[in-house]
């Protein structure tokens, strides 16, 4: 059969399939810029002035089954699987400014890492080769895009809470036509709170996070993501100074659904609930106290996005700390004649 002849049967077959699926994906990649799971134990702390680092290793896997239908890069496909590695390096400085009473912080996360997607069936695509083939798969290394945060946090007793306003700015690494992209290319704005509770003397931490996404249109796709709430937790137990225990987990819920020029799967909204465990264990290299904590995440209660498990190993420690401020003595009265 030619060539042309067989474009023109395949584009028949993707154009009946798209119609007759069942269900489909929501968020463009069925991924939303806040990477879920990601504000753990302590989220609502904020550390004295100075400046901090702080990795975090980060692994996902799986899969859109079912007949479900995905959209990422142009490219529309069926049964796909997704295993995700990536590193996110964040330098974060706490500033001496106050606002309110609260200590004004700023933080830019670099994530790199690889999307391993495999496609049991290619839809739709710019590249009309892989349309031919019908089937695709991609694990490309790259940088993805910068994530520039502004924070507040405040203190009272055992309480800690935060307010975040966090931008994304695309990197330019995106490739449209290619299902492995740890660039999601589309610029958006994250507001969100934090709140822990923290008792110092019976070693009990309980942390929530609420958080909503606005995203702006992939001018390269022209796919616009709906908005999107997230909401993560904690319980934990601290069985001594350097050792905790305890749940995690997070829920989502996209609040408006997909649109833009280059949707083609429909306006779906996605949701997704996770529960799991972590471990958080604290030593010193010389006077340098480092901070380690796993993260285990399994999903359930999936709709219109993939349905698996995450993985988060976070290293922090501080690379400098403002001295604390003196105490001022009390003057004594001298009484003037």
């Amino acid at each position: 059969m030619p060539k042309s002849w067989r474009s023109v049967c395949f584009a028949l077959v993707s154009a009946t399939a798209l119609q007759a699926a069942p269900d489909a994906q929501a968020a463009e990649y069925a991924q939303g810029i806040y990477v879920l799971g990601n504000r753990g134990p302590l989220a609502g702390v904020t550390p004295p002035p100075g400046f901090y680092f702080e990795n975090e290793t980060y692994y996902y896997s799986g899969d859109l089954g079912g007949g479900r239908v995905f959209q990422g890069g142009g490219v529309v496909a069926a049964n796909v699987k997704l295993d995700f590695s990536a590193n996110f390096a964040t330098p974060i400085w706490v500033t001496p400014v106050e606002i309110f009473g609260g200590n004004l912080g700023f933080s830019l996360t670099i994530p790199f890492g690889t999307p391993n997607v495999s496609a049991g069936a290619v839809l739709s695509s710019p590249r009309i080769d892989r349309i031919i083939a019908g089937r695709e798969h991609d694990a490309i290394f790259n940088v993805g895009d910068i994530y520039l945060a502004s924070f507040v946090g405040w203190h009272s007793g055992n309480f800690h809470w935060s307010t975040t306003l966090l931008g994304v700015v695309p990197s330019g690494s995106f490739q449209n036509g290619q299902l492995s992209n740890i660039s999601l290319n589309r610029p958006a704005l994250d507001l969100s709170g934090a709140l822990t509770y923290l008792d110092p003397v019976l070693g009990y931490e309980l942390s929530v996070v609420p958080g909503i996404t606005f995203n702006w249109i992939n001018p390269a796709t022209q796919y616009l993501t709906g908005t999107e709430f997230h909401l993560e937790w904690s319980a934990s137990k601290y069985l001594n100074k350097e050792l905790s225990i305890g749940l995690v987990g997070y829920y989502y819920d996209q609040l408006t659904g997909d649109s833009g020029a280059g949707n083609r799967i429909g306006p779906f909204k996605g949701r997704v609930t996770s529960l799991g465990g972590q471990i958080g264990y604290t030593f010193k290299v010389g006077e340098i106290p480092v901070s380690t904590n796993v993260r285990f995440f399994r999903e359930f209660d999936v709709r219109n996005r993939f349905t698996g498990t995450a993985t988060y190993l976070s290293i922090s420690a501080p690379l400098w700390v403002a001295p604390p401020k003196p105490v001022a003595e009390a003057k004594p009265l001298v009484a003037k004649f």
